[in-house]
């Protein structure tokens, strides 16, 4: 410790020994040291103008890449929209079609019940003689009116699993929608415009009109007393 002491008590009275000039002449190289490290005003402010010019430049290139990026992503969204709408239309054409198509087959149904239907009123309808008791011909006419009744009988069920049901227009207002009139008829105790009679049955599937129903619609004219 008090060799310590006594070796800084050496240097500063060394220090106090110096020259003026000589220690002036060190302070001063110390200064002229500092100044000459530490940049001038000027030259700060060009680096500051440089970088506020690369900072310019950079930001301008990201909101370059920010508006390419945008419209990419706007090109996107409109393909996947027209992508949306052409697989939705694709879909609604799939389905038009299988429609379309079962709706032809339930119409080609609806004619073959019609011949089911006249077939076994002709049957029913058919009185055999005396001749067509003797030769078997009436028990075959019996036989084939049951076997078009439990045809029938079959297709009926076979339409109401479609939801195809026939359209009930007897006594109801003539309605162009589901009705097409064939002939007209004159029946007073009734409104004009009345569905006297049916020719061909009307069906609907569903909420949809499958087939028009044609009509015999009333129609008179007042005479004056």
């Amino acid at each position: 410790m008090e060799d310590a002491k006594a070796a800084l008590l050496e240097r500063f009275r060394a220090y106090l020994e110096e020259e003026p000039g000589a220690r002036e002449g060190s302070d001063a190289g110390i200064d002229d040291k500092h100044e000459t490290d530490a940049p001038d005003l000027f030259t700060l402010l060009a680096e500051l103008a440089a970088l506020k010019n690369e900072v310019k430049l950079e930001s301008r290139q990201v909101k370059t890449a920010l508006e390419q990026f945008r419209d990419l992503f706007d090109s996107l969204r409109q393909a996947n929209e027209h992508l949306s709408a052409e697989l939705s239309r694709r879909q609604q054409d799939a389905r038009d079609i299988a429609l379309n198509a079962e709706r032809d087959i339930l119409l080609e149904l609806v004619e073959l019940r019609d011949r089911l239907r006249d077939g076994r009123g002709q049957a029913a309808a058919y009185r055999p003689n005396w001749l067509a008791h003797a030769s078997g011909a009436a028990e075959f006419i019996t036989g084939m009116t049951q076997g078009l009744s439990m045809n029938l009988r079959r297709l009926d069920e076979t339409l109401d699993r479609r939801e195809v049901r026939p359209i009930q227009v007897v006594g109801q207002p003539f309605d162009p929608r589901i009705m097409r009139a064939i002939e007209v008829g004159r029946d007073p105790a009734l409104p004009i415009g009345t569905v006297l009679a049916e020719l061909r049955i009307g069906y609907r599937r569903g909420e949809s009109l499958l087939r028009l129903a044609d009509v015999i619609v009333n129609k008179f004219e007042d005479h004056p007393q």
